[in-house]
């Protein structure tokens, strides 16, 4: 496996990666980390392993600049910003696109928390590009009018004692006219942190970029 820390130039923003390329990787999962966190994510961390040894190559990334990400911390201006976050989404698929090693794989999104809005937002941007999206502990409902447009398969992830966001997500589910699927994890919380929650979330997310981004069939 190829590993690389990689620069990505969004606009006039530099946002720092890392980039995780299985031998024989057909695809690429781009993460979208939620609110308050970054590329150091222990559970991004935890989901992209497991992607990785499912022969998918990973993307993660910071989606602010540590100077937005200090502003952040004081003022949580930029952690809603979804069209912001969606905006460096969409940089970074780009960036992936002209990359000789990413050029040709399949590519989809993973975002947690209100990366969940960013990833599908950025999909309507990008459509041709993304063949599958999952959302965990996502806040969908924060993509607001894209949600019709959404075209790539979504799975949304939530778990069973998550209440609020399990209903968010209901009323974002049924917004969507593309292949959407609500799978809740029992007696998981908000950041899946019971044993074998996360194990749980990142099957999911993995049989589900099987069955839409490796099998090489575009939606």
């Amino acid at each position: 496996m190829s590993m690389s820390e990689v620069q990505i130039h969004a606009g006039r923003a530099i946002l720092s990666g890392n980039l995780n390329i299985p031998k024989g990787a057909s695809a690429l999962v781009l993460f979208a980390h939620g609110s308050g966190s970054s590329r150091h994510s222990p559970r991004n961390q935890f989901v992209a392993r497991t992607l990785n040894e499912a022969g998918l190559a990973t993307l993660l990334f910071d989606l602010l600049t540590p100077e937005e990400e200090a502003i952040d911390m004081q003022t949580r201006e930029h952690r809603f910003d979804i069209h912001l976050l969606a905006e460096r989404l969409v940089h970074a698929t780009r960036w992936a696109k002209q990359q000789e090693q990413t050029s040709n794989l399949r590519t989809g999104y993973f975002g947690s928390s209100t990366g969940g809005a960013a990833a599908l937002v950025a999909e309507v941007y990008v459509p041709r590009d993304i063949g599958a999206v999952v959302s965990r502990g996502g806040r969908p409902d924060l993509a607001g009018e894209a949600l019709p447009r959404v075209q790539a398969p979504t799975l949304l992830i939530v778990g069973g004692n998550d209440e609020i966001v399990i209903e968010l997500n209901e009323q974002a589910r049924d917004r969507m006219h593309c292949e959407v699927k609500l799978e809740i994890v029992p007696g998981a919380t908000h950041l899946f942190e019971e044993p074998g929650a996360l194990e749980k979330v990142a099957q999911l997310a993995s049989d589900w970029f099987a069955k839409h981004i490796c099998s090489g069939v575009s939606h």
